[in-house]
């Protein structure tokens, strides 16, 4: 008997390792036999999976479902399969198989769905069907039983240390591991690499919370220094993305990873909170920066504080405090990457475009603090975190999540996790349009540093030509910009990475 584990596409421009999957092919390594398809890599991954489903003896199909992209494989190839082999038992795990599982589980499709760490629950749950024994002791596991959704106990994050080594070996197998190693603004070959698990915080419009319930564990420093080396000797990397939702919570164990890392060249990335990071000392920060940390991804999302405690942001952040945080960070040559979530719910629509005329400014304040610091514009997109005060106003205003699998792939819906196209009854088309215009005056005057295959004449023609715009708040129909941006193939961080 065999498990196929399937890695929908998510990326359109690079592949990265398959952390996700491969760390559920690491519970059953040696268990049972399984083999990966990544939809990143395969031309037609479907007709691979029937191919292998006809070849060998399989009988569970293992899907990880992120929000976006993944969507546009994971619900076709899930319908499709599940009628041409109706026995064959499929299984979702991922954000978007968590947060909406009753969707999911009600398509008649998907047969039961990982809440959370997969390591225990994916081997217990097909032990027991293999066994026929009852699921009740399987942990994280959700299921329809009689028409009613079961909720197993929920088990909290292990310790990462004792988890089975991820089976690169295997992976290379399948897929040459230098494939996942591409050229980014880190370094020739970046390895995506995950060592902690979940984030203390409860911030109300993030995918995480509802799984990991402001939990966060983190791998010893020393076992992510030996997993970064292994591969760097045998597949050849020279940088890193951590792939964490919360790389530096904890100062101590970032400094422990710096100063093993530290005589390895090796030039690194994570996310992290500002409210955070502005505890680390200075010492704290050099010995990361000198350790090859360049640029550090945080969650700015607004500085208007009423939104941020709307938000449910959590721990001590302030617009004070970003904006004096990205004047800090000058004197550490750490690039701050900001992220900031426009268009927040509001009671009236004068409300709304306040808080997008102000984020806007704000925005533009912290830039001539810091010129260096990224900003990364998302357009607000509702995430189901029953209870916070964001999503409870969501609920008021008559916004509702689609009702299947079906609708979440449909035109109206395929952007709506990417935060292109929110769908929210608060914003208009025009609020939209406004946000958009001014993420193209924004990237022409200050072009993104992560692009490296932008050349320096380029920047400044960018640059020229957004003078007037950027200066004189003229976002309207910046044709001129978006004409170029097309030309040089630019790449915008929050669509591509790096």
């Amino acid at each position: 008997m065999s498990v196929l584990l399937f890695n929908p596409r998510s990326n359109l421009y690079k592949p990265r390792i398959p952390n996700s999957i491969l760390q559920v092919a690491a519970s059953i390594d040696g268990i049972y036999e399984w083999i990966i398809v990544d939809g990143n890599l395969e031309v037609d991954p479907a007709q691979k999976i029937e191919q292998l489903i006809a070849e060998k003896n399989i009988k569970y199909c293992g899907f990880t479902v992120m929000p976006g992209p993944q969507l546009k494989q994971a619900i076709p190839i899930s319908i499709d399969l599940k009628k041409k082999f109706p026995r064959l038992k499929m299984i979702w795990g991922g954000y978007f198989a968590t947060n909406q599982h009753k969707t999911v589980l009600q398509s008649g499709v998907i047969d039961f769905v990982i809440d959370g760490m997969g390591d225990k629950a994916f081997p217990a749950l097909i032990n027991h069907l293999e066994n026929g024994t009852d699921l009740n002791d399987v942990p994280n596991l959700i299921y329809l039983k009689n028409g009613e959704i079961i909720k197993n106990r929920k088990d909290g994050i292990y310790d990462l240390d004792t988890l089975q080594p991820l089976p690169y070996t295997k992976l290379n197998d399948l897929y040459p591991m230098k494939k996942y190693l591409g050229k980014t603004y880190l370094g020739t070959k970046t390895i995506a690499y995950h060592s902690s698990f979940g984030c203390p915080f409860t911030c109300g419009f993030c995918a995480v919370v509802p799984i990991y319930n402001a939990r966060w564990k983190g791998k010893s420093a020393q076992l992510v220094y030996d997993d970064i080396m292994l591969l760097c000797k045998n597949y050849g990397g020279n940088a890193i993305e951590f792939h964490d939702n919360n790389f530096f919570v904890s100062e101590k164990r970032t400094v422990e990873f710096a100063q093993l890392i530290k005589n390895e060249n090796m030039v690194w990335w994570g996310e992290g909170r500002i409210d955070t990071i502005d505890k680390y000392s200075d010492e704290s920060l050099t010995i990361i920066r000198e350790a090859g940390c360049k640029m550090i991804f945080f969650g700015a999302e607004t500085g208007n504080d009423e939104v941020l405690k709307m938000m449910d942001k959590g721990g001590t952040q302030t617009g004070a405090q970003i904006k004096k945080f990205a004047a800090r960070m000058k004197a550490f040559d750490i690039v701050p990457e900001y992220s900031f979530v426009l268009g927040a719910p509001a009671p009236t629509e004068k409300q709304v475009w306040k808080q997008i005329y102000e984020d806007i400014e704000f925005i533009k304040t912290v830039k001539q603090i810091n010129p260096d610091v990224e900003i990364i514009i998302y357009v607000y997109s509702p995430v189901p975190s029953e209870g916070s005060e964001m999503f409870e106003k969501v609920k008021a205003s008559g916004f509702k999540f689609p009702a299947t699998l079906e609708e979440w792939i449909s035109p109206q819906w395929e952007n709506f996790d990417l935060r292109k196209n929110p769908l929210t009854p608060w914003l208009t088309a025009d609020m939209v349009d406004y946000i958009r215009n001014f993420e193209t005056v924004l990237n022409g005057y200050y072009p993104t540093v992560s692009d490296y295959k932008l050349k320096n004449w380029q920047r400044s023609a960018l640059k020229l030509t957004s003078n007037i715009r950027y200066n004189k708040k003229l976002y309207s129909k910046p044709y001129e910009i978006k004409a170029l941006q097309k030309l040089f193939k630019y790449r915008q961080p929050e669509k591509e990475g790096f």
